[in-house]
């Protein structure tokens, strides 16, 4: 690795109104080198990168690109200067072919019949979309249309776009997040390829683990500032952990061990298929102020089984009772009226109506409670908003602030806190963490905990390893639909969990 600067940001500030962002922030990456960047949301990272990738423009401070100060005033001149941001959100269009999406508004021409008209070479593009798809070891036609490829595929597409805009830093956000841990290696193995081949890599990501295995050095932000700088020797989770949040984390993964000691059945359901998987049946109980976790690989039916309990997705065929009662669900409004509720997986998706502010969002799954004669009162409403905000340390200003406004800890909030709202009986997490910081993972799994003790019966899905083994009474694992088995937690192990979610047996 070159020990020469690449990339130099120097007392960078921003304001917003109300809110200082970043606060005299110092960057530096070198050529060939991996920097982990990481901190709480709202720490500074996103609004750090925007300055560097042209999307948002300083207040104070200087850049350097290759020794020389620059001014990036839109993501086309940090193009210009060899830095391509490659967002959480894929920005790739699945209406057009692998080589089309690498060469997007950057199209090689030739000369057309006119004069003045240039067509697109298109033998050229496939051409030269080919060679950047080996480089990454994709191994596809360019011609294949984008729309045909997974998630972890179209991430490397991004990559190979960014390579053929001759990328020197490239800044990668949360890369990681909606892929499999298959997917991830790879991931991971070629943004080492590309290290080799001097390109610079800023990494952001919540995942800790895979900083530490990555990252030649860890830039730490806390509050706009600069919290730390860990070199490669020093780079460990606890370390990294204390740096973010300003102190230790005692105690982050404190399960319930409510199981057992209330009705232990209290929650049952038998013999329930989902349309993705007819053939299987799947069935379990969970016990009152139980946490029971759900785990297996991206694809194993965890998800559809959660939906179907919410009543989201049709079932073929399921006996589903709570207290030793039957139940009958076909909608989400017989869950809901049953008690049972679901936080899903893509909070803004399908958790919360983003444009609406806090107080909507918490009471409108319950709207009769805060009505009379028909009329919403909005003094009601403001009372529980406040209420909840209080109880789960939603961090705001406002009840009156959009939800599109909050950090994605602060949003995850506001979803269990409309549930929370109206007295759970069964609450069921899908990924209940994924995309936000050490921080609020831990305030989420305190009120996981806390829930339990009051006797909620609790499914927590996770798809990472050591928060399924940490926060469970019990591990229910998944494989192609159907339960491989059901783990106590005196039989609680990597190798057990992923030894069931691969199909093989305990």
């Amino acid at each position: 690795m070159n020990l020469t600067p690449v990339l130099e940001m120097k007392g960078i500030g921003k304001r917003f109104p109300g809110v200082v962002a970043l606060d005299g922030v110092d960057l530096e990456v070198r050529q060939g080198e991996i920097v982990g960047l990481i901190g709480e949301n709202g720490a500074g990272k996103s609004t750090l990168m925007k300055i560097l990738g042209g999307v948002t423009e300083r207040d104070t401070g200087s850049i350097e690109v290759a020794g020389r100060e620059v001014e990036i005033h839109s993501p086309r001149e940090a193009s210009q200067l060899g830095i391509e941001f490659i967002h959480q959100e894929l920005s790739v269009l699945d209406n057009l072919d692998v080589a089309a999406n690498i060469f997007l508004r950057r199209e090689p021409t030739k000369g057309g019949p006119l004069k003045m008209l240039k067509l697109i070479d298109r033998k050229r593009i496939y051409a030269e979309a080919d060679h950047y798809l080996q480089k990454i070891g994709l191994d596809l036609s360019s011609h294949t249309p984008l729309s045909k490829l997974s998630l972890a595929q179209q991430q490397l597409v991004e990559i190979a776009r960014a390579l053929s805009a001759g990328a020197r830093i490239l800044i990668m956000d949360e890369p990681s997040s909606s892929l499999t841990l298959t997917e991830t290696r790879r991931l991971l193995e070629i943004i080492g390829e590309l290290r080799t081949h001097g390109v610079s890599v800023i990494y952001i990501s919540h995942r800790l683990e895979e900083v530490r295995e990555i990252a030649d050095r860890v830039v730490v932000l806390r509050d706009g500032r600069n919290a730390g700088l860990l070199e490669r020797h020093e780079i460990e989770h606890n370390t990294m952990v204390r740096m973010m949040v300003g102190r230790d984390l005692e105690d982050f993964y404190i399960h319930a061990n409510g199981g057992g000691n209330r009705e232990p059945n209290w929650f049952g359901v038998n013999r329930l298929r989902t349309l993705r998987y007819p053939q299987h049946a799947v069935s379990f109980s969970v016990g009152q102020g139980e946490v029971l976790g759900l785990a297996g690989l991206v694809g194993a039916g965890r998800s559809e089984v959660a939906r179907a309990l919410f009543g989201v997705d049709q079932t073929i065929g399921a006996e589903i009772t709570l207290a030793g009662r039957p139940l009958n669900i076909q909608s989400s409004q017989d869950s809901i009226a049953e008690g049972i509720y679901l936080v899903p997986e893509d909070r803004r998706l399908s958790g919360l109506i983003v444009e609406f502010n806090i107080r909507e969002n918490i009471t409108l799954p319950g709207l009769d409670r805060y009505s009379t004669g028909g009329l919403v009162g909005k003094a009601k409403e403001l009372e529980k908003a406040n209420e909840m905000c209080r109880t789960i340390n939603i961090k705001t200003p406002s009840t009156e602030v959009r939800a599109a406004n909050l950090s994605g800890g602060n949003q995850q909030k506001v979803v269990l806190a409309k549930w929370l709202a109206l007295s759970p009986r069964v609450l069921i997490f899908d990924e209940p963490t994924r995309g936000i910081d050490v921080g609020a993972k831990a305030e989420i799994y305190g009120l996981i905990r806390d829930l339990a003790r009051e006797g909620v019966a609790i499914i927590a899905i996770s798809s990472e390893m050591e928060e399924v083994l940490g926060i469970s009474d019990r591990i229910a694992v998944m494989h192609e639909g159907r339960i491989t088995g059901i783990l106590s937690r005196d039989q609680f192990s990597e190798e057990a969990v992923m030894r069931l979610a691969t199909g093989g047996e305990r």
